[in-house]
């Protein structure tokens, strides 16, 4: 059984001891490919430094969060794209709008999503999408941008059923993660309308373990109980989720 982690920032452990203890274990429980995706400038190297380590396992993204977004935007906008040339990238991400934190900053959050969404069309690569609180001004830009080369995922997906057909329908996946085991999230609901062709599975660690670590940090071997949960739902074996999702993430991502 292969399973596919699509977005885990499991770089930002740096001590060796420990990082190579979170592979171990994520390799032991069959998740064999981790997709990284890059924050800002200085997460690129960390995220070098894995791909380095594990290159058979791992594959990087290059991408400005739209949390980091600040006033010098544009020169970390400009600092990342010089870097791609000279890297193998699989993906720009993970990209996007986040409204919970800040709203003040909609507007150059707005003028960073589109300028990465002209480098990924002009690459030829996916988008991986971070989207909190801001699907509707994520979609706006998403029907202006709408084309034959906009494709991607929907990072930590947690909409409704309308938002996820409507994602679907502009070329997207969505990354489901461990908020599909929470009780009262209502992903299963959404799941159960959505074919499973239209999914692919992430841990987004450190950050929302699955249950039972609910809490606690997450990491990328939690995935198995991710797809575990998914497999439920769709009353199916695992093994059958780690195929269908890895074979969508190919799809994704070319490799």
């Amino acid at each position: 059984m292969l399973l596919t982690d699509t977005h885990t920032h499991l770089y930002y452990e740096i001590d060796p001891l420990k990082q190579k203890a979170l592979m171990d274990r994520c390799l032991e429980s069959g998740v064999g490919r981790l997709f990284l995706p890059n924050v800002n400038v200085d997460s690129l190297a960390m995220i070098d430094s894995l791909v380095a380590a594990y290159p058979a396992n791992c594959f990087a993204m290059a991408g400005l969060h739209p949390c980091e977004v600040k006033a010098d935007y544009q020169q970390q906008l400009d600092a990342i794209f010089k870097t791609i040339a000279g890297r193998q990238i699989y993906a720009i991400g993970e990209i996007g709008i986040d409204l919970y934190w800040d709203k003040s900053t909609l507007a150059a959050q707005q003028d960073a999503f589109k300028q990465q969404i002209s480098w990924a069309k002009a690459l030829g690569l996916p988008i991986v999408i971070h989207c909190r609180e801001a699907f509707d001004e994520v979609f706006e830009v998403l029907d202006e941008a709408r084309d034959e080369k906009l494709r991607g995922i929907f990072h930590c997906f947690t909409g409704d059923v309308q938002q996820a057909e409507r994602a679907i329908d502009l070329g997207f996946y969505l990354g489901i993660g461990g908020v599909v085991t929470y009780k009262k999230a209502g992903l299963d609901h959404v799941l159960s309308q959505i074919s499973l062709r239209h999914i692919v599975l992430e841990t987004d660690s450190p950050y929302l373990a699955p249950v039972p670590f609910r809490g606690k940090p997450n990491e990328s071997s939690y995935l198995t109980y991710i797809a575990q949960k998914v497999a439920e739902i769709y009353n199916i074996p695992i093994a059958e989720v780690a195929e269908i999702t890895t074979e969508n993430s190919r799809g994704v991502f070319g490799v």
